[in-house]
């Protein structure tokens, strides 16, 4: 007997692999509209982040590697884990990353790797999801609620600090809506993190896109 899990992941995976393999490495390749609206995302996910102390980080879904120049951009010093369930966006993250690091000389200022998974394989300071709560394809609502909810207890288990994901917001226009994805209501998720993960949790949904970011913060 097949595992729902394992088939809804390898339906992701897919979706995913063919993006990339059409588009490459660009935002578009994972999805979304380009870099503006990208860099916005990691602006809100990323303040989960010390602004100066080293950290560790997972980041779960990622695509090309995205997040991980935008880390370079701004921090020092950390370690950085990244996986996603396509193998195809890890290879392309592999190779995109190694190629910048010779290009940039930054070759060993960052401690980075990536591999295959659908959770994290070690615990790190902090966790990111950027993303892959979004398209459900054909999935029902109540199957991928149990992926999303399963997916950010993962992200709970993995991170000792805190962790951080976004998703398309229920509160999106009704004509703009699209079958294959996923609309999640913002106040539900925010009451399950305060009462399941932590009493530190902050809701963003001000910063002009049809989506919110959950911050969850384990410690002050």
């Amino acid at each position: 007997m097949t595992n729902p899990m394992n088939d809804l992941l390898s339906e992701v995976a897919g979706y995913y692999s063919a993006k990339i393999a059409k588009y490459g490495d660009t935002p578009q390749g994972v999805d979304w509209n380009g870099v503006k609206s990208q860099q916005l995302r990691f602006e809100q996910l990323t303040r989960i982040l010390p602004a100066s102390s080293s950290f560790s980080i997972n980041d779960l879904g990622c695509g090309y590697g995205a997040l991980l120049d935008y880390l370079i951009d701004r921090h020092s010093e950390f370690r950085y884990v990244g996986c996603d369930v396509s193998s195809v966006m890890v290879e392309a993250a592999k190779a995109r990353t190694n190629l910048i690091q010779k290009q940039t000389l930054k070759s060993n200022s960052h401690d980075y790797e990536f591999h295959v998974g659908s959770q994290p394989l070690e615990v790190a300071d902090y966790g990111i999801a950027s993303g892959i709560f979004n398209v459900k394809m054909e999935r029902s609502d109540a199957e991928w609620q149990s992926y999303f909810e399963s997916t950010v207890d993962a992200l709970n288990q993995t991170s000792r600090l805190g962790f951080a994901f976004n998703c398309l917001t229920a509160y999106s226009d009704v004509e703009r809506m699209q079958d294959y994805l996923h609309y999640a209501d913002p106040c539900f998720w925010f009451d399950r993190c305060k009462q399941k993960y932590s009493k530190q949790v902050a809701l963003l949904h001000d910063y002009g896109l049809y989506e919110f970011t959950i911050l969850v913060r384990k410690t002050g």
